[in-house]
């Protein structure tokens, strides 16, 4: 695995290494030693599914606050994705920020997403899906979103939104989310 540090501190791309002959391909998603050399979580408590059927469809930006605030490690397995993050760290030189990576199952790319920095993503295919790992197990009461076009973050989705949720569509802006200590 090869890990590429994005702009938000402690959020990395990783590049599976695949080795491959005539059968198809082979890689690597986690290993528990290399994620602990950088200091990421290795330990995860809940994985999740996540089909999205309309290209243009908006999932997010979720997070969890402690004490169940969690990493994520995310795949895509089946179509693409505008996988976009948001750091809401207390304290954080890049509070505020957010980058983006583009998954897909062609590309193989995963995004680590430490504690305290929302995600959200948006289809750029029908019938795209994530696998999620997380390192905490989902804690309604520790539930929080932001709101997905808030302009003083200014992320620039790559489509119109053909599809969200209500609950998203709701979510506070930045100026209203207490950051995550």
């Amino acid at each position: 695995m090869n890990f590429t540090p994005l702009p938000l501190t402690g959020a990395f791309r990783i590049d599976l290494e695949r080795r491959g002959d005539n059968r198809g391909s082979f890689a690597r998603m986690f290993c528990r030693e290399e994620f602990g050399r950088l200091g990421l979580n290795a330990v995860w408590s809940q994985c999740n599914v996540s089909h999205s059927v309309r290209k243009g469809t908006l999932r997010g930006l979720h997070f969890q606050r402690p004490p169940k605030a969690d990493a994520k490690l995310v795949k895509c397995m089946a179509g693409a994705v505008f996988d976009a993050i948001v750091d809401l760290r207390a304290g954080s030189d890049t509070f505020g920020r957010w980058t983006f990576q583009t998954l897909s199952a062609e590309n193989g790319e995963m995004i680590y997403i430490p504690a305290g920095v929302a995600h959200g993503f948006q289809t750029l295919t029908d019938n795209a899906e994530l696998l999620y790992f997380h390192s905490h197990s989902y804690s309604p009461e520790c539930e929080g979103g932001l709101l997905f076009s808030d302009p003083d973050i200014g992320i620039t989705w790559p489509l119109e939104v053909a599809s969200i949720s209500d609950r998203d569509r709701d979510l506070p802006p930045l100026a209203e989310v207490e950051p995550i200590s």
